[in-house]
């Protein structure tokens, strides 16, 4: 890895993840562990080459760890340290900063499901939210997420829990919901999205969210 050599925390910290793609990584790794293939697959543009440089450049700066997967999954599994973890503040400022410049024309349609809620936090607008305070569970393909309003903040989990609201949807749908203005009334009639629980809950919380700055 080649280093600044300067003596400011911001160059040190560079120096062990502001390579291309580092913090792409971590982004991706910050709801939790994933294999190769599934980091791979979040960052489509990234050849398999550069992601094992990467895991073992992060590795050993004691960004991220690999270990076992727990039962039932089998094989090798990358997670974020105590120190990785440290970055998220990092990561959603650098996205709220982000977020109003427009994409480069040759950038992806899609977001992976991990940057899709990325965004959603980097966008959230308190204001907008008022006294908002509410679950939604989040269903895309093959993964899931569980999101919470609360205090004017909204976090996030992967996995299932009870919530307020359920929407179940593609990747591509939420940001037409949340980024594109598109009706949720649209999504559901014409079959991209299917919702369950209270749907004025729904509605209020796909309205809290900066829809200005496409995520």
């Amino acid at each position: 890895m080649r280093s600044y050599r300067d003596l400011c925390g911001i160059a040190r910290a560079l120096d062990l993840v502001g390579e291309r793609w580092a913090l792409l990584v971590v982004r991706e790794l910050l709801f939790g562990p994933k294999r190769f293939a599934d980091l791979h697959r979040g960052l489509p543009g990234m050849s398999q080459n550069v992601l094992t440089q990467r895991l073992r450049e992060l590795e050993d700066s004691g960004v991220l760890a690999r270990r076992r997967s727990l039962p039932p999954g089998a094989g090798l599994v990358y997670e974020l340290s105590d120190r990785g973890r440290a970055l998220e503040p990092v990561l959603l400022a650098l996205g709220q900063w982000g977020s109003p410049l427009p994409p480069v024309p040759e950038s992806a349609t899609e977001l992976s499901p991990d940057a899709l809620v990325v965004a959603l936090r980097t966008t959230f607008d308190p204001i907008a939210a008022d006294d908002l305070h509410c679950s939604v569970q989040l269903e895309l393909p093959g993964d899931a997420f569980h999101l919470a309003v609360k205090d004017g903040r909204l976090t996030a989990v992967r996995g299932t829990a009870d919530a307020d609201a359920v929407l179940t949807a593609s990747v591509r749908t939420v940001q037409d919901l949340v980024f594109d203005g598109r009706k949720l009334r649209d999504v559901i009639r014409s079959g991209d999205a299917t919702t369950a629980g209270d749907a004025a809950v729904l509605r209020r919380f796909l309205a809290a969210f900066d829809d200005h700055r496409a995520g």
